[in-house]
């Protein structure tokens, strides 16, 4: 009888990962940290941790034994194992403490490997920390301990009493969907102030409101200037009594089962203004321009998850007399995909190094401003087919819902669909790059000779089409936004994994996993995994 392959129930994720920590060494000094969490979010114990988490999916409690209101949701015991986990690894305070964004999404990437609902409410806080920082300083400095507190506090409490704070997000509503300016939910002013900020009351609803439990959300409503933003406690400011935001079911969503997302309605809550009335879109804007790159992180994270698994299986399974990864047709499907995901790791990495160097540096700014939404959408689109090829690798083993490759498909739709679909992030590439002109010319000027001949004519002929962009671009602002990501990606790759990369993306469409030929695919695969 041949032996059974079982799939990875522990694997140290740094050490595992040499393209990683290739990438790594030039830009992050100290990497005990990154080693630590590889090692513990890898370990048998998290994985456990993130199974458990997502079969035991949240509950709403919504009044307690007497009838009273309480809107709490319950989670199993391994939801907040992997929260403490990742608060306490240092990837939501890092940007703030040392300004290094490529540490944490390092970070952020190792943990999305292991479990993607707990990145939600990481991805949020972190997103709203400069955020706050900026349009509401008295407020942040207030809170700034709990915020960038390595704790995890679970307790349901008034701010004041906690030790950690998690923040969410509450924008969409039933009529508008990505439309943000048919917000209807209504925010009156009290004539009060707290923390030197307007103190407003808060009527209406939340189509998607983003992890209910955290204890304060980021929140739109309209003011007589227009949609604003707004600091909503899960608790009164007083802390006398629960703020009016009440639950009215939690989401039953086809992946992301660990987290819940819910529907709301606001009954008078109290809720801080956060920035100029009538400027709340900007500033939420602001803060997904953070949740996005989070969205590249996410989806990087589950194809290295993906492909780890299918390499796995490969080694250890045969059919026809020979192991899997010894038949050719196997190793170019795997080269793909290792091809696929080397590409998207460099480019992650990438966009984290320019987040906090944009006001200074026009390339930085163009990578940050312009490149990140067109990442968003291609590596997010990508990593939905990739998690289906990787599935298959395993076959009917792949598919049932024992295994873990049915979760990384599950999850892998979230990330194209959340901060904004493929058309709103095509046309915010458009828009940024009307907006940032200069900056995204020096960023051509940078790329160019880092190209080879293909690669450099296309980049110039992208440019002279942004130029000369007009209303017609709309129609192709998924294939342009689909451009700038690849030509980024080709030009950050190494020599012999850019070739393959040009070949098989730019040179031809880029198409099913494993239906163009890669020279030495081999090496892309053990180079990815290196054999134990």
């Amino acid at each position: 009888m041949k032996p059974l392959v079982d799939e990875l129930r522990s694997l140290d994720l740094w050490q595992a990962d040499p393209l990683l920590r290739e990438r790594l060494a030039a830009l992050v000094h100290d990497r005990a940290e990154l080693a630590h969490y590889g090692a513990l979010i890898g370990s048998e114990a998290a994985m456990d941790w993130a199974e458990q988490a997502n079969r035991r999916v949240p509950e709403l409690q919504a009044f307690d034994a007497r009838g009273r209101r309480i809107d709490r949701v319950d989670f199993h015991p391994h939801w907040h194992r992997l929260l403490a986990a990742i608060r306490g690894s240092g990837a939501i305070q890092c940007p703030f403490e040392s300004g290094d964004w490529t540490h944490s999404a390092a970070l952020f990437y190792l943990h999305g490997q292991v479990e993607a609902g707990s990145l939600c409410p990481a991805t949020m806080t972190q997103a709203a920390l400069p955020v706050l920082a900026r349009h509401a300083p008295t407020l942040f400095d207030a809170l700034r301990g709990p915020l960038l507190s390595r704790a995890h506090d679970a307790a349901d409490r008034p701010m004041a009493e906690k030790q950690a704070l998690w923040l969410g997000m509450g924008m969409t509503e039933k009529q508008g969907g990505s439309d943000l300016r048919s917000c209807e939910s209504r925010a009156a002013p009290t004539g009060q102030r707290l923390h030197g900020l307007p103190l407003y009351r808060l009527d209406g609803h939340k189509w998607f409101f983003s992890a209910p439990m955290c204890d304060a959300h980021l929140v739109l409503a309209r003011t007589e200037e227009g949609p604003s933003c707004f600091f909503v406690p899960r608790w009164r400011l007083d802390g006398h009594a629960l703020n009016e935001v009440r639950v009215q079911r939690l989401k039953e969503k086809l992946g992301n089962r660990s987290n819940s997302s819910s529907e709301v309605e606001f009954h008078g809550s109290e809720g801080l203004l956060v920035g100029p009335a009538g400027r709340g879109i900007a500033v939420l804007v602001e803060m997904a321009g953070y949740t996005r790159l989070q969205c590249v992180i996410g989806s990087t994270a589950l194809m290295r998850a993906g492909l780890v698994q299918a390499i796995h299986w490969c080694r250890g399974r045969s059919a026809f007399g020979r192991l899997l990864i010894d038949q050719p047709l196997m190793q170019q499907v795997l080269a793909d995909l290792a091809l696929e995901w080397e590409a998207a790791l460099a480019l992650m990495l990438r966009l984290a190094h320019s987040f906090g160097r944009g006001e200074t540096d026009l390339v930085e700014r163009a990578w940050q401003r312009v490149i990140t939404p067109a990442a968003k959408l291609w590596v997010c689109k990508r990593a939905l087919q990739f998690a289906g090829e990787a599935m298959e690798v395993l076959g009917g083993n792949g598919y049932v819902e024992t295994g873990l490759m049915g979760r990384l498909y599950r999850e892998a739709p979230v990330n194209s669909i959340w901060e904004g679909s493929g058309n709103v992030m095509a046309l915010d590439v458009l828009r940024a790059a009307e907006r940032e002109a200069e900056a995204l010319q020096a960023w051509f000027d940078a790329l160019l000779p880092m190209l080879d001949a293909t690669g450099r004519q296309r980049l110039l002929r992208l440019r002279d089409e942004l130029r000369c962009s007009d209303a017609q671009a709309h129609a192709h602002a998924r294939r342009i936004a689909t451009e700038l990501a690849l030509l980024a990606q080709a030009a950050l790759l190494d020599r012999r994994s850019a070739e393959a990369f040009v070949a098989t993306r730019l040179q031809a469409p880029a198409g099913m996993f494993g239906a163009a030929s890669i020279e030495g695919a081999r090496h892309f695969v053990d180079r990815a995994m290196p054999a134990s």
